[in-house]
């Protein structure tokens, strides 16, 4: 179970961050979040999909890691094989937390029972005189991007909405062993609505920023024969 903190030199002064990636680590996760500011690097390596929440309606994306949970496909003997992680993986054991009462903005937390956490091994957070690291830096600058491109999401979703222009997926994937894994309560962008705009609402998108994003999410779907081609290797090699 998470245990949050607020990160201090004072308390994680000693606190290390090991940077291999396995199941143990948390890794071996099916997807995880992914926001429209990082897109355009999502794309080279992961299928983009959205997903919507039942409860209350909104929508995530999400990029792709394999077709069943826990698994990820992208791990390596110890490493991510790709060519980038996405920020809410790279960002891992840091988060934004909710500053104190009274005061504006977010405060940079760690989950003190991350995997990830160590005394011995990996990168220091802050150096002997308390400042944060170059390591850390980094972090954080990537945290903020997570938040601040998580908050602009709202309008993205809601232009896909306004546009109608997600649709259900439901996706049967053929193995070579023959067995066949099912992809079901995704959506992708639909890509006939996306056409069938007129030029006004074509603009309102480029407009407002969405329409790269829009494409692409659509581009993204060229990397799912690669993700399959992961799964038969596993498959074949165990």
């Amino acid at each position: 179970m998470p245990d949050h903190a607020i990160l201090t030199p004072a308390t994680h002064a000693d606190t290390r961050i090991r940077q291999d990636r396995s199941a143990d680590m948390g890794d071996a996760i099916m997807s995880c979040l992914v926001v429209p500011d990082e897109f355009r690097r999502v794309q080279n390596d992961y299928v983009i999909l959205f997903r919507r929440n039942l409860e209350d309606g909104s929508m995530v994306a999400l990029a792709l890691f394999g077709f069943e949970n826990g698994e990820n496909l992208y791990l390596e003997q110890g490493t991510w094989n790709a060519g980038y992680v996405p920020l809410a993986m790279a960002i891992q054991p840091l988060l934004i937390g909710s500053a104190p009462s009274g005061t504006q903005g977010g405060q940079v937390h760690i989950d003190m029972a991350s995997p990830r956490l160590s005394d011995g091994e990996g990168e220091r957070l802050f150096d002997a005189d308390g400042r944060p690291t170059p390591f850390l830096d980094a972090r954080i600058e990537k945290l903020g991007a997570l938040d601040v491109g998580f908050r602009a999401s709202a309008a993205f979703f809601a232009a896909l909405q306004r546009y109608d222009l997600l649709e259900p997926l439901t996706l049967e994937v053929p193995l070579d062993d023959g067995s066949t894994n099912r992809l079901v309560g995704f959506h992708v962008i639909d890509e006939d609505r996306l056409r069938a705009l007129d030029g006004s609402e074509v603009a309102d998108l480029h407009r407002e920023g969405h329409l790269m994003p829009i494409f692409m999410a659509l581009a993204s779907q060229g990397n799912l024969s690669e993700l399959i081609g992961r799964k038969n290797k596993t498959l074949r090699h165990g």
